[in-house]
C-alpha cells in the first residue's frame, strides 16, 4: 500500500490533478526539470532540488505532483505551503521530518527574513542531508536573488540542483486550456479559448480555476462553451 502524504494535520490537501501527465507547461523548455522532480519522487535521485520560476509556471503544482507520484510509490512524505504555513512555530513544523523520506517547501519566499523560520530550515536541511533524505524547494525568486538572512541556509540553497521553469507562450496557453478542458470531457473551440485569454489573466493557475468554473456553469445549464456563454459566466 502507499505510503500517504503526511500533511493531513494541517489540513492542507494535494490537489487531485496535480500530476506530472497534467504539467502543461512541460513542452516550452522544462522537460529536464521535470525528468529530474520525477526521479526525485521516485526515489531514483535523492539530489537535493530548488525549481523556480515566473507566477504561472506550475511551481505548486510540480511540488504536488512529486508528492502524488512519490506517495504511489510508496515513500513517506510533507508537503508544506510555506504562504500557508508561515503563521506556524517552524521549529514545531520541522521536528522529526528527518524520519520522511521526502519534503517539499513550496515558495521559500514567504518565510525570507524570518530569523526563526530561516534558523529551522537551517537545521532541517542539515538533518536531512545527515540521514540521506531529500528537500525540494520552490520559489517565484531565483535562489541567488533571495532575500535571506542567514547566510549558511543561503549556501544550503545555491548547493541545490537548480532548474528555472519557463513560462508558457499565450498559444501554448490557449492549447493547455483546451487540453485541460478535453481531459475533463467537453469541447472548448479555439475562438472561445482565444477569448478567455484575451480577456482573463494570463496566470496559468487562475486560467485553470476559471476553467473550473465554467465546467461547473456548462454541466448545470447544459450548454457547449461559446463565447456568449462564457462571457456571461465569467461577467468578461
Amino acid at each position: 500500500m502507499a505510503a500517504q502524504p503526511q500533511q493531513l494535520s494541517l489540513g492542507i490537501a494535494l490537489h487531485e490533478e496535480a500530476t506530472f501527465a497534467n504539467y502543461l507547461a512541460v513542452g516550452s523548455g522544462n522537460r529536464q526539470a521535470v525528468d529530474a522532480l520525477e526521479k526525485v519522487a521516485s526515489g531514483a535521485s535523492l539530489e537535493n532540488t530548488f525549481v523556480w520560476g515566473a507566477h504561472g509556471t506550475g511551481l505548486s503544482h510540480l511540488l504536488q505532483a512529486v508528492c502524488h507520484q512519490a506517495s504511489d510509490c510508496g515513500r513517506s512524505l510533507q508537503y508544506f505551503p510555506m504562504a500557508d504555513v508561515r503563521g506556524y512555530a517552524p521549529a514545531a513544523l520541522c521536528e522529526g521530518l528527518e524520519d520522511l523520506d521526502l519534503v517539499c517547501l513550496d515558495g521559500i519566499e514567504h518565510i525570507c527574513g524570518s530569523r526563526e523560520w530561516e534558523q529551522s530550515l537551517f537545521h532541517l536541511f542539515n538533518r536531512m542531508r545527515d540521514a540521506g533524505k531529500t528537500l525540494v524547494f520552490s520559489s517565484h525568486v531565483s535562489p541567488a536573488a533571495l532575500p535571506i538572512v542567514l547566510p549558511d541556509l543561503k549556501s544550503r540553497l545555491m548547493s541545490c540542483i537548480i532548474y528555472h521553469l519557463e513560462s508558457l507562450t499565450d498559444d501554448a496557453k490557449k492549447a493547455a486550456l483546451q487540453q485541460r478542458a478535453h481531459e475533463r470531457g467537453f469541447d472548448m473551440p479555439e475562438e472561445v479559448a482565444s477569448f478567455i485569454l484575451n480577456r482573463a489573466s494570463r496566470d496559468t493557475a487562475e486560467l485553470f480555476e476559471l476553467l473550473d468554473k465554467l465546467d461547473d456553469a456548462s454541466l448545470q445549464a447544459q450548454r457547449k462553451l461559446t463565447i456568449p456563454f462564457v462571457k456571461s459566466v465569467l461577467e468578461l
